[in-house]
């Protein structure tokens, strides 16, 4: 029985940082604002601009999010920094955390490349998105349209789960293990 629920708690982690890693407020986001700026796939040149912009400035949210942490500061609030080479920025309210724990790893990166995959697959292969820029590809490749995102998110789960993470970045509460950290 032990084994099952160890296999259940791995399983839910793994869903969790799948969850974690590509910021549900940038899908959000996306999933509200797509249909309106592409005209709902009825594009015209400002609405691929506009459209364009749009999946750069999430595409780009997702990455960064990679690159952020959080802790509770000596004020006991929490606060969130970005992941440098030396440590967490900015070091304000740190005097009982060592920031130094929190050096960026190469497994940051891992996580910003395929939270970003993950999104270009969910935002280029959106209906609206298709229609907009490129409308002959839907009714030609159905068949990748349909197959690719399940593909992509087992592949980045699979890699999520090999490359486990436990930061906390903007908009996700600190672990209270501060030991987590290496």
């Amino acid at each position: 029985m032990a084994k099952t629920s160890s296999i259940q708690n791995k399983t839910f982690t793994g869903v969790g940082n799948f969850v974690k890693f590509l910021p549900t407020g940038t899908v959000f986001m996306f999933q509200f604002l797509n249909p309106l700026l592409t005209n709902n796939g009825h594009c015209h040149t400002i609405n691929k601009y506009l459209t364009g912009f749009l999946v750069g400035v999430c595409g780009f949210s997702c990455c960064f999010a990679s690159f952020t942490d959080s802790y509770t500061g000596s004020d006991g609030l929490t606060h969130y920094g970005i992941v440098t080479a030396k440590g967490l920025w900015p070091s304000r309210n740190s005097d009982s955390v060592n920031l130094s724990n929190y050096k960026l790893r190469f497994g940051d990166f891992v996580h910003a490349f395929f939270s970003l995959i993950v999104f270009a697959v969910l935002a280029l292969l959106d209906s609206n998105t298709v229609n907009c820029f490129y409308p002959s590809f839907e009714s030609t490749e159905k068949a990748l349209m349909m197959a690719l995102p399940p593909a992509i998110g087992a592949i980045s789960g699979v890699v999520f789960m090999l490359f486990p993470n436990n930061r906390h970045g903007i908009g996700y509460p600190s672990s209270d293990d501060k030991s987590q950290k290496s």
